[in-house]
């Protein structure tokens, strides 16, 4: 066998711990006044209507416009595309063609205090309409809640002569670059635009160069850069006074695209929630107790692989919320709802299970007679195809349900479309459960128990299985 260096253990091992400490309770500041999180725990993540409740509210074309089909599922899809990009999974959706009204439901933030349902439905509503146009005339100005001038409804040249729409942008992304080259960096708004968008504004700011194209939000305007060149590679960017969350909020925007028409809200109240926080407190309670007894189990029947299960088991658990509350840049945000953490609890059965085929074995191999070194590397090697063949298997059932009953609504014709954030967010915690079996129920475990194994203390065949001498 390999050896594995002393300290690996207690690396891995504190790893572990710090992982599950900033996933459980987040590492938050303050900057004066102001709250800083630095990283989420579980008070971050978003919890769905069964468990906090949320907000429904019925839409409708405004003006008496009698909004076609093609119409209607194009609104349909952008608010779905929004709730997506909010990161709220948990949501019910319907289109109600014959009265051209569209309903939808979702949870409240995770931020949430004042919890007035008109509020959280204004986002969902917006027609964020992008336009590019020349010059910078405006009707009126206001002062924004930041305390700056906002200059509101283009008019004149400003008005006539608009540059790019919405429609031209083909992606948005926030950003930060050296605007003014002296090192001070500033949130922007990265723009790529389409082959008609590109030229477009290869014309415009060939033709307007020293001249300013203004940046419309709806009537609002929110950039006016001087054009110093010709742009010819289709990229633009939205400079102004961003924060890394109003620059992301932008391109969501931007990407979620403009609704077909402006809609109005004839109805909104408050849902309240199926089971309740008593319920979550209740099942975060007999988490941590079965949590506790299968340790005590592990540590009674396994001893020390079972004692480096418990560890990795903690590594599991730690994984599986920071991925739900944007623990990690590259998986944001989750709506969890209480099938979502069925979904982490049977990812951890499956942790218990893989740590336990592999104790087995090694315990096999130490009452055959064989060394412990040997012992151990054959165990892990027996081990390994069948805990593979069981998390792949899960894999692809995961996979199945997130696309099955996921944004893309493959079969919501059939199940109908209440069942896609439920199902959904199962899918998901269980495929980011499992493989997170595979770092700490097959990698960390074993490099724990391969490092451990090298104290002369920790020696003893008994402490791995073998029979008491």
């Amino acid at each position: 066998m390999k050896r594995i260096k002393k300290p690996v253990f207690f690396i891995v091992a504190l790893l572990i711990l710090f992982v599950t400490y900033a996933s459980v309770a987040g590492i938050h500041g303050q900057n004066g006044d102001i709250p800083i999180t630095y990283i989420k725990g579980v008070n971050d993540i978003r919890w769905g209507i069964d468990i906090r409740g949320g907000v429904e509210a019925t839409y409708s074309p405004a003006n008496g416009v009698d909004a076609t089909d093609d119409q209607m599922n194009s609104a349909k899809a952008i608010i779905e595309t929004r709730m997506v990009n909010n990161n709220i999974t948990d949501y019910e959706l319907y289109a109600d063609y014959n009265s051209d009204r569209i309903i939808v439901r979702f949870p409240w933030r995770v931020d949430e205090t004042e919890f007035d349902p008109e509020t959280a439905i204004e986002e969902l509503s917006a027609t964020a309409e992008l336009t590019f146009r020349e010059g910078k005339e405006y009707e009126s100005t206001d002062v924004g809640t930041d305390g700056e001038i906002v200059y509101k409804t283009p008019t004149g040249e400003t008005a006539e002569n608009i540059v790019l729409e919405g429609k031209d942008i083909q992606s948005a992304s926030a950003g930060m670059i050296d605007q003014d080259g002296n090192g001070q960096m500033e949130y922007v708004v990265d723009l790529e635009l389409t082959p008609e968008g590109t030229s477009k504004f290869a014309e415009a700011t060939g033709r307007l160069k020293g001249q300013t194209i203004s940046i419309w939000m709806d009537d609002v305007m929110i950039s006016y850069p001087t054009v110093n060149e010709q742009i010819n590679d289709g990229r633009a960017v939205i400079s102004g006074n961003f924060t890394a969350q109003s620059a992301t909020a932008l391109a969501e925007k931007i990407n979620a695209g403009a609704l077909p028409f402006q809609l109005q809200t004839d109805s909104f109240g408050t849902i309240n929630p199926t089971l309740g926080e008593s319920a979550l407190a209740a099942m975060a309670i007999a988490g941590v107790i079965a949590l506790i007894l299968v340790c005590l189990f592990m540590l009674l029947v396994y001893r020390l692989p079972g004692f480096v299960a418990c560890i990795a088991l903690l590594g599991q658990v730690a994984l599986s919320f920071a991925a739900v509350s944007g623990f990690f840049p590259v998986f944001p945000s989750f709506t969890m709802t209480l099938p979502g953490i069925a979904g982490i609890i049977l990812s951890i059965g499956m942790g218990v299970d893989a740590n336990i085929i592999t104790a087995e074995r090694i315990k096999e191999e130490v009452r055959a007679g064989k060394t412990l070194d040997g012992a151990i590397d054959k165990g892990c090697k027996n081990s390994f195809w069948a805990i593979f063949d069981g998390n792949v298997t899960v894999i692809i059932v995961a996979v199945i349900l997130m696309l099955v009953f996921g944004p893309s609504n493959i079969l919501s014709m059939i199940f109908g479309p209440s069942t896609t954030g439920v199902i959904y967010s199962f899918g998901y915690t269980l495929l980011i459960g499992t493989f997170a079996n595979f770092i700490m129920g097959v990698t960390a475990s074993r490099l724990m128990t391969k490092s451990i194994s090298n104290f002369k203390f920790l020696r003893s065949k008994w402490l791995y299985g073998g029979a008491r001498k």
